[in-house]
């Protein structure tokens, strides 16, 4: 069976195990610095100097992390 591949999930649980930190950019303008600490298919949790924010996937535009990331993508071309 050909699963789909969830690019948002591969990047976001690579910067979580790498402890990677990110800038998210909200749809107001906003900026949020800090580490995620999990997410789901609605939130990302991030947390900053010791305090943990809930903020919602529909109110985030960009992500930005620190350093490169090198996504590992297992995925069959069928070639």
């Amino acid at each position: 069976m050909n699963k789909a591949v969830n690019l948002q999930d591969i990047f976001l649980n690579q910067v979580r195990k790498e402890k990677i930190s990110v800038v998210l950019y909200l749809t107001n303008g906003f900026q949020m610095k800090g580490y995620v600490k999990g997410f789901d298919n609605y939130i990302v949790i991030l947390e900053a100097d010791g305090k943990q924010q809930l903020i919602f996937k529909h109110a985030i535009s960009t992500v930005v992390p620190s350093r490169d990331i090198h996504l590992s993508l297992n995925v069959e071309d069928g070639e």
